[in-house]
């Protein structure tokens, strides 16, 4: 729908989805049929547990990221500590289960940044962003899963892991961003933002 100078405008209801189902199921998503209204071609997207990813800081200001092997683009990334949400857990306690799990470390406090939504169209889950500042980081309290290695980054060298293109996870650089906004982030990076 158009104004009367071209300009596009919302319709105010809007199409609706007449029908659901689900046509494929694995433990990881479920792949979900829509019909929706106006539409002769049926809509498809992927329904699957909400998930989180944490930005830890130590006192002096670095950030715990985690280096791992990822099949779907084949190869290690750098990227913050993430994971699901199982059923009836909040996302601060996912938030410090991941951390145990993937850094080894153990977390007091856990701040809800807020929550995004990864891929509007085709996917249906959200994303939890939290900050856990004062991580106190030496090495792994306990032995961390398989694969994963905690690494800590300066802020300067998660700059630069941005610019050069080894920190590329979209979600993760947004988590960042939303620390920064909200002023969790001092320093390198949040300077760095307010210069863009």
């Amino acid at each position: 729908m158009s104004d009367t100078k071209g300009r596009r405008t919302r319709n105010k209801t809007g199409p609706r989805v007449r029908r659901k189902r689900t046509v494929f199921s694995t433990p990881w998503f479920q792949l979900v049929e829509k019909a929706v209204d106006g539409e002769r071609a049926p809509y498809y997207s992927l329904r699957m547990s909400d998930y989180l990813a944490v930005v830890a800081t130590t006192r002096e200001g670095d950030l715990l990221l985690v280096r791992q092997f990822r099949p779907a683009v084949e190869r290690y990334t750098l990227e913050l500590p993430a994971g699901h949400v199982e059923p009836g857990e909040s996302p601060a306690d996912a938030a410090r289960r991941e951390l145990m799990e993937e850094a080894g470390c153990r977390v007091g406090q856990i701040e809800l940044l807020g929550h995004l939504l990864p891929d509007t169209g085709r996917l249906s889950n959200r994303m939890w962003c939290c900050f856990a500042p004062d991580v106190r980081y030496r090495r792994p309290l306990r032995e961390t899963e398989r694969g994963i290695d905690p690494v800590l980054c300066s802020q300067r060298d998660l700059l630069r892991h941005i610019r050069d293109g080894r920190f590329n996870h979209a979600l993760h650089l947004a988590a960042v961003l939303l620390a920064v906004q909200k002023r969790k982030l001092s320093g390198v990076i949040s300077s760095w933002v307010e210069a863009i």
